[in-house]
């Protein structure tokens, strides 16, 4: 396979990948609470984060011991998919009918299968990459970009097709990764095997890295990453529901904002695609604490943004809200890969990831988003007028910038930096 073809399909893979998580990501919970289940969005954003505790280790071990990585991946969307359109075709049976319970059920076990095509989508792309000659660090974040492309195509899409608050938005995603597993056969092939050293159940569970809590500053590092996590899918969860309950007022019935908030939310994932390119400078020049403190920054004014907006004349602040995004989210997850990756000894790199990963994805998006379902339900889903509902609505959103105003300091006050050991890192 010549360099071409494979970026060629490397690309073509991760837009697949994330057009999959793109469908539905943004859009579930304005489904869900234009269904009338809104007190239970974060349950559904919490799968997420419970699944990704261990289901992304466990496949890891398959891959290197029993099955191909891009046969795993395959295997993997195809029921990812299997399920997806059986929670989608229940809920367009069901209609007002619908239990949500067994929407959540079928829905979390396609997430069970999707969430470790994450890494498995990586290694695919590293070990094709490596195999070809090519460096992985130069030559996959232009490849990378399109996952994010494709997650923004399917945003968009699922909006001007009209299914951002429809169940058809989940038979789309399932679509999309049975058309991945179909294509993982063309995909580079990823022996299994390579590492024969017998490793202890706890070193292949990446357990090893838990080790990295008895450095004081990695310890407070880890601590702050999963503070920061709880952060990580409100506004997925939200932000869609928020920006079209503005419909149900005469004032913004009719405005852009407020008829296609998947498009205007959308802005975030442009945002994100351009600030990737930014990381290497402003690391590079300011170093790890005031990149995340730039980053925790970001997220203040996410959540402020979204409390003092609407789709009309302020829609500049959603639209601000959307461009600062990008900061908040890239310069807190990739600079903090990054920063483990050069504070961690190269035997337990990989579990270190893992560790970061599980701080933030797994366990910190876990508790945040039933934390956040608990603001919503408290000052939201408890009222009735729709004036009362959008004052609600407005309160969580400062209540969320408050916390993160609250992480900012105390990690400015906290983390102490080694100049030394973190510049250009």
């Amino acid at each position: 396979m010549n360099k071409s073809s494979l970026r060629g399909r490397l690309i073509i893979m991760n837009f697949l990948q994330f057009a999959a998580w793109g469908a539905y990501l943004t859009s579930m919970g304005g489904y869900l609470a234009s269904s009338g289940h809104g007190s239970i969005i974060g349950w559904f954003y919490s799968m997420q984060g419970i699944v990704s505790l261990f289901m992304p280790a466990l496949m890891g071990i398959v891959a290197d011991k029993f099955i191909r990585a891009e046969r795993l991946l395959g295997l993997s969307h195809f029921l990812a998919g299997g399920f997806m359109i059986a929670a989608g075709a229940y809920g367009i049976a069901s209609g007002e009918a619908m239990n949500p319970w067994i929407l959540f059920a079928l829905y979390s076990m396609s997430v069970a299968f999707y969430m470790p095509t994450l890494a498995l989508s990586n290694s695919v792309a590293f070990t094709g990459l490596s195999n070809a000659g090519m460096d992985p660090v130069k030559a996959f974040p232009p490849i990378r970009v399109f996952g994010t492309v494709g997650f923004i195509c399917t945003m968009v899409a699922v909006d001007l097709v009209g299914h951002q608050h429809t169940a058809m938005q989940f038979v789309i995603s399932g679509a999309i990764s049975m058309l991945l597993a179909a294509y993982s056969f063309v995909l580079p092939a990823c022996p299994t095997g390579q590492n024969t050293e017998k490793k202890s159940l706890v070193e292949a569970l990446g357990l090893k890295a838990f080790a990295l809590f008895k450095e004081k500053r990695m310890a407070i590092f880890f601590i702050f990453s999963f503070l920061l996590g709880l952060q990580l899918q409100i506004s997925n969860g939200y932000a869609n529901g928020y920006i079209s309950s503005f419909a149900e007022i005469p004032e913004f019935a009719n405005t852009f904002g407020a008829q296609h908030a998947n498009m205007l939310i959308s802005l975030s994932q442009i945002s994100e695609t351009c600030c990737i390119l930014l990381i290497p400078f402003v690391l590079g020049r300011f170093g790890i604490k005031r990149v995340m403190m730039i980053a925790m920054g970001a997220w203040v004014l996410r959540f402020g943004l979204f409390g003092t907006g609407d789709p009309g004349p302020g829609v500049w602040m959603f639209i601000l809200s959307c461009i600062v995004y990008g900061v908040a989210f890239d310069f807190f997850n990739i600079s903090g890969a990054l920063f483990v990756n050069k504070n961690t000894a190269a035997d337990i790199r990989s579990s270190a990831q893992g560790l970061f990963v599980l701080m933030t994805n797994g366990l910190g998006a876990f508790l945040g988003s039933l934390a956040a379902q608990a603001i919503v339900n408290r000052y939201v889903e408890s009222q009735t007028d729709v004036m009362a509902r959008l004052d609600g609505w407005q309160t969580c959103w400062f209540i969320f910038a408050g916390y993160a105003l609250a992480v900012l300091i105390l990690f400015a006050l906290v983390f102490r930096e080694r100049k030394e050991a973190d510049a250009n890192s």
